[in-house]
């Protein structure tokens, strides 16, 4: 089943991720698919906020993972853009399965790239950019 958030401008990104949270409450590795410039990062921006995350976000293409703390809590944002790895083995250099089972949010931009090594619970949600910059939101995988 396919759930569908419209964000008609930027204004609405905030409700857009609140909305999102309390749809996909019990997941929390989530894969994010579009092209570039679609406004991957900007959504996971409005999420973190959400969450509680009072850290500067940005994006971990050099880094690849970056951790974020929540405000009076002692969970993990884990924020990954696997944009610069050649396969997926390369994820496991780094832990990404202690990653993945920790229980904390994985956020993941660039996903298709370690596709084959994502657990089966991951949420995929595809981001569309449309005309006037209005976007789309498609959740799959929202029963598992």
């Amino acid at each position: 089943m396919t759930h569908l958030i419209e964000i008609k401008n930027l204004n609405q990104i905030d409700s857009a991720a609140a909305d999102f949270l309390a749809l996909t409450k019990k997941h929390r590795l989530i894969a994010f698919y579009g092209e570039m410039g679609a406004g991957k990062t900007t959504f996971i921006k409005a999420l973190c906020k959400q969450l509680g995350v009072a850290d500067i976000i940005n994006s971990p293409t050099f880094s690849i993972v970056n951790e974020y703390g929540i405000e009076n809590s002692e969970e993990k944002v884990f924020h990954f853009d696997f944009y610069r790895l050649k396969k997926a083995e390369e994820a496991f250099d780094f832990g990404v399965e202690d990653y993945f089972f920790s229980g904390n949010y994985c956020l993941m931009e660039w996903p298709e790239i370690v596709e084959e090594i994502l657990p089966q619970n991951c949420l995929k949600v595809q981001i569309k950019e449309l005309e006037d910059q209005k976007r789309e939101i498609h959740i799959t995988n929202l029963n598992l």
